[in-house]
C-alpha cells in the first residue's frame, strides 16, 4: 500500500505531461488541415524531398 504513495502522483504526473502535449499540439495547429494530408499521403509527388532543380544547360527546347 505505501507504494501508491508513489503511484499516484507519477500517474497524475504523466497524464499532465500527456495533457500538455496535447493542448500545444493544438496551439501549434498540427490538426489544422487533416483533409490535405490525407490527400497528399495518396500523392506521387515528392514528398520527402525538394523536387529537382531544372537544368539550366538543357531547357527542354
Amino acid at each position: 500500500m505505501e507504494v501508491l504513495v508513489f503511484l499516484i502522483p507519477v500517474s497524475l504526473g504523466l497524464g499532465a505531461l500527456g495533457l500538455a502535449a496535447f493542448l500545444w499540439a493544438l496551439r501549434s495547429r498540427q490538426y489544422e488541415d487533416p483533409k490535405g494530408d490525407a490527400a497528399r499521403i495518396l500523392s506521387k509527388e515528392w514528398d520527402d524531398r525538394p523536387r529537382p532543380a531544372p537544368d539550366k544547360d538543357n531547357d527542354g527546347s
